[in-house]
């Protein structure tokens, strides 16, 4: 098993020296116990390109049997430990940084006044982090966008998120009560980069409008989104959520019609996770607190 896990933390760092620097060894002794590994595999788990560590294909099939592996370990130890009930435990959580905000806080405060002794460890992600964090069982439940079509996941549906357009106070668009896709055609607009969820959904309501936008900047939070679109550098398409809980003066926001904006907000699990009694209590206390906000 040691083998093993020196393994996985040469395949994350893909560099002999930071892996042993982490797993708190000597660079010698990792090599050493890799060479071992390879011999008992009858087959080179790395290659030695120059000073580049690559993954060969023998490497690759070991390294998702590993994640399998340690990920059968945890259903096991999470079962025995369902023995003491929810006296203690951990539990790890993703989601997306919008709902951080919104339904994260009230359903956090729920579950830990039930259940005090259980850790929540929280992490404000992108859609796509979430999910590569679920399958490698880095995390035990997701709050992404709904639905995910991927056979390793199970996903529940929580609620709708309207989207709405912001733009600085100052804006031609500004004084409207509501806007309209084609008010959006001939505006400069700051954006999320082209990997996330939210990006890729307006692009796709763009294209099938038969309409080009003109995006002028492209950024990786919300909260910098806002701070371009405060200095007037464009206008933005954010959760209506997070724009309602800013206290700025110097952007309005826009109610967004024909057609409305909105985006499904789901919880994901792996299909094969065993879920123990503090994922369900806490996925039961998430519907319950997304219903109470709609």
């Amino acid at each position: 098993m040691k083998q093993l896990e020196y393994f996985m933390g040469v395949c994350k760092e893909l560099h002999f020296t930071r892996a042993a620097e982490k797993l708190g060894i000597s660079q010698p002794s990792l090599s050493q116990q890799i060479r071992i590994l390879e011999h008992e595999m009858g087959l080179p788990l790395f290659d030695r390109i120059g000073k580049k560590t690559v993954i060969t294909e023998a490497g690759h099939i070991l390294l998702k049997h590993c994640y399998n592996l340690f990920h059968e370990l945890d259903q096991a130890r999470l079962a025995i430990g369902e023995l003491q009930g929810l006296k203690r435990g951990l539990l790890k959580i993703g989601a997306l940084h919008s709902v951080m905000n919104r339904l994260l806080p009230p359903a956090i405060m729920a579950f830990h006044r039930s259940y005090p002794q259980v850790e929540l460890v929280l992490s404000g992600l992108r859609h796509g982090e979430i999910i590569d964090k679920l399958l490698h069982n880095e995390l035990d439940l997701g709050i992404i966008y709904y639905p995910v079509s991927h056979e390793e996941l199970q996903m529940t549906y929580l609620y709708e998120e309207r989207l709405a357009l912001v733009v600085p106070k100052a804006h031609a668009l500004a004084s409207l009560r509501e806007a309209k896709l084609e008010d959006l055609a001939d505006i400069p607009m700051v954006s999320l980069q082209q990997a996330y969820y939210l990006r890729q959904y307006l692009d796709q309501l763009f294209r099938q409008n038969h309409m080009v936008t003109r995006i002028v900047m492209e950024l990786n939070t919300f909260d910098s989104l806002i701070s371009m679109v405060s200095e007037g550098a464009g206008a933005a398409i954010l959760p209506s959520s997070y724009l309602n809980q800013l206290n700025q003066n110097a952007i309005r926001t826009i109610p967004l019609a024909e057609p409305s904006m909105t985006v499904k907000i789901g919880i994901a699990h792996r299909r094969n996770k065993y879920l123990c009694t503090a994922s369900k209590v806490f996925m039961e206390q998430i519907s319950s607190t997304a219903i109470a906000a709609i």
